[in-house]
C-alpha cells in the first residue's frame, strides 16, 4: 500500500493536493517534496477563503514552511482541484 502511496505522492509533487489520514484528518496542501518515508506538504487555504493559503506571506505558515506525514497513515490521496470548482 505504502509504494502506491509514493508513487501517487511522486506523480503529484508540486500539485495541490487533499490528504486522508488513518485518524480521519484532511490534510490539504501542495506537495514539496517525497522521500521513501514521509510526504512533505505546504498548507493551502480554500480559494479565496483567506487564511493559511498557499504562499500566503505573514501570519502562520508563510513561504516555503510545510510540515511532513509519515506515508504509512495516508489513506488516500487526490488532486484538491477536483473538489474545488
Amino acid at each position: 500500500m505504502s509504494q502506491d502511496i509514493y508513487g501517487l505522492c511522486c506523480r503529484y509533487q508540486g500539485k495541490v493536493v487533499r490528504i486522508n489520514d488513518r485518524n480521519g484528518r484532511v490534510h490539504v496542501g501542495r506537495i514539496t517534496r517525497v522521500t521513501r518515508s514521509h510526504v512533505y506538504i505546504t498548507p493551502a487555504g480554500r480559494p479565496g477563503a483567506g487564511g493559511y493559503g498557499y504562499g500566503f506571506y505573514g501570519a502562520g505558515y508563510g513561504w516555503g514552511a510545510g510540515y511532513g506525514l509519515a506515508l504509512g497513515v495516508i489513506t488516500g490521496i487526490a488532486l484538491a482541484g477536483l473538489f474545488w470548482w
